[in-house]
């Protein structure tokens, strides 16, 4: 099989390797990557000017984009006319859990392949340090999906504890948590004297119960959340319509 892989991190991050090598033996690998850290991009595109792309080793591909600039050019250039059978964006260093998704560069490259007709998964690790734990995750789901197709047309977003693979407790299949609005914005001054700010920590969880990614994460399962792109509130669809009337 043939698999698409990029990120938000970089072509040079640690997660997109350890990626490419669980896979490397059994599918042909592409890399298309951002030539630098995108994280936080979402599905922006670059409209205002061209992309530059470098093939900076055999099959692997620098851009000078965003995360969905990345699979864009991807599957409408590059790999036009033998599309991939996978989209797989990560391994994020860090988590992309509740709200975050929706801000994710990583969530946003496999929301691109699966707009495009792709499967997609979207893999982070939550933290920096067990990324060997997180390419055998990658590796058994990619495996199943082999012996036994995703059933579903979804894109997957799947976070992986930063532990030691013997200390996961399984693999759950959850929905999205929600955290409290983010702390206040940090201002600074820059040394000419000009007014500064950084964006604050994010929230603390506030929709973190049995069933959310984040108390999978917190009892050190793998959390499997299918994703829909359809944004609609359909529940709320004959209320409008009332109010409009």
């Amino acid at each position: 099989m043939k698999i698409l892989l990029s990120n938000d991190d970089g072509v040079h991050a640690e997660g997109i390797k350890a990626l490419a090598d669980a896979l490397s033996d059994i599918a042909e690998i592409v890399v298309v990557a951002p030539d630098r850290n995108r994280s936080g991009a979402s599905n922006s595109l670059t409209l205002e000017q061209p992309l530059r792309v470098s093939e900076i080793s055999p099959k692997t591909f620098s851009v000078q984009g965003t995360p969905t600039d990345c699979v864009h050019f991807a599957l409408n250039e590059l790999m036009k006319d033998d599309l991939p059978d996978l989209v797989l964006s990560g391994i994020n260093h860090g988590a992309n859990l509740g709200d975050d998704t929706l801000y994710s560069g990583t969530v946003a490259a496999a929301m691109e392949g699966h707009f495009l007709g792709v499967q997609s998964i979207a893999f982070s690790l939550v933290g920096k340090k067990h990324f060997d734990t997180a390419a055998r995750i990658v590796r058994e789901v990619v495996e199943r999906h082999i012996s036994s197709p995703i059933p579903t047309n979804r894109l997957l977003n799947i976070n992986i504890p930063d532990v030691d693979y013997d200390a996961l407790q399984g693999q759950q299949v959850t929905r999205l948590g929600a955290r409290h609005h983010a702390e206040n914005m940090i201002k600074q001054q820059d040394p000419r004297g000009h007014d500064i700010y950084w964006l604050g920590p994010p929230g603390k969880e506030q929709d973190a119960g049995e069933g959310t990614d984040f108390y999978a994460i917190e009892h050190n399962f793998v959390s499997i959340t299918p994703l829909q792109v359809d944004l609609t509130a359909h529940e709320s669809l004959p209320a409008m319509s009332s109010w409009l009337s």
